[in-house]
């Protein structure tokens, strides 16, 4: 099969690779659509500890698809199904999926080589995390499933109230769905960001009440809390950008009893500096939000099938295996939100 390989940081290639049956309780799926991450990207940067273990790797994770064959033991897939499956599973038994923890499991079973004619996926995830995609849904629709429940699983925790301020800085694919979100729970969104081709989907897709150009301002901490309730501060900020001084700045948006959302995964061992006296006495509060679980997982396919979210206008073109290098080339150029990559 052809397939699009990790090598190392800034080498990938397209080439033609041994396709293997499945084993036991795995099935292997023809790729329909695939789809370009910010994680795709940085790891196409720089590598990724986690997610890259060994080389030569698969690469991509953001995919929907076909059954083309089912290993011993699949009784709940068969040849034909249509068919979505997260890039991870929990394995049920350490200490974190014993206090429900699913996110931080201790073995996070993980899965990459979306950019192929076919992939394999593990009997973990085709057990917890591998769902049927219905009939009237498209597969390029389906396909953003796994980076929308890392959305589902922040907004949930959050806990969003109708007619909460809620503002979000970096609007790139996860930001704009924090925003769409929010907006679905009733919340007034202000969004902010620096990309026109973001600005301009966070008017159209996110739906935000408000869009701040951070170009053209020299303060936006007094943006935000201009859109707040009488200029004392967000209800609810959300940081989507992962750089410490991003994190720094949001904590100033929010009044006192707000909530802070830290989502952007900054670069390992980043440090941040924030007020204590305003945390404290402000009474703020503080979190951040990593990964999906199956139930996050199957909540985003409800939603994209219901059509609450119209994540199709996130896809800024459609490509082939051949040209991933050139969809990893326009993301890091700020050109592009998501590619649509069709094996």
């Amino acid at each position: 099969m052809k397939a699009v390989r990790y090598y190392k940081p800034q080498d990938i290639r397209y080439e033609e690779i041994a396709a293997h049956p499945p084993r036991a309780g795995e099935v292997t799926v023809k790729v329909e659509a695939a789809l370009t991450c910010g994680t795709d990207v940085k790891t196409f940067m720089r590598g990724h500890p986690v997610l890259i273990k060994k080389t030569p790797s698969g690469f991509g994770h953001e995919f929907a698809g076909v059954v083309e064959q089912v290993g011993e033991g699949v009784k709940k897939f068969k040849k034909g199904d249509r068919v979505v499956a997260a890039n991870s599973a929990p394995c049920g038994k350490c200490f974190f999926c014993k206090h429900q923890e699913y996110n931080l499991c201790e073995n996070l079973d993980l899965l990459n080589g979306a950019y192929a004619e076919y992939i394999t996926v593990p009997a973990r995830i085709v057990e917890k995390n591998m769902l049927i995609v219905p009939k009237n849904l498209p597969l390029e629709k389906a396909a953003f499933c796994e980076p929308l429940a890392n959305v589902v699983h922040g907004i949930e925790r959050t806990g969003i109230k109708p007619g909460q301020s809620v503002g979000i800085i970096g609007i790139g694919p996860i930001g704009l769905m924090f925003a769409r979100l929010a907006k679905l729970k009733g919340a007034r969104v202000i969004a902010a960001g620096r990309n026109p081709l973001k600005l301009q989907m966070a008017r159209d897709f996110a739906l935000a009440d408000e869009v701040v150009d951070l170009t053209k301002t020299d303060n936006p901490e007094e943006v935000f809390k201009a859109f707040s309730d009488e200029g004392r501060g967000l209800d609810v900020a959300i940081e989507c950008v992962g750089l410490p001084e991003i994190w720094e700045q949001i904590f100033t948006t929010v009044r006192p009893g707000g909530t802070v959302h830290f989502f952007g995964g900054c670069k390992a061992g980043s440090k941040a500096t924030f007020d204590t006296t305003a945390m404290h006495y402000g009474d703020i509060k503080t979190l951040s939000v990593f990964h999906h679980t199956p139930e996050y997982f199957r909540q985003a396919l409800d939603y994209i099938a219901s059509g609450q979210i119209e994540v199709e206008k996130l896809i800024t073109g459609t490509l082939g295996l051949p040209d991933v290098e050139y969809a990893m080339h326009k993301h890091i150029e700020g050109k592009a939100i998501k590619f649509l990559i069709k094996p």
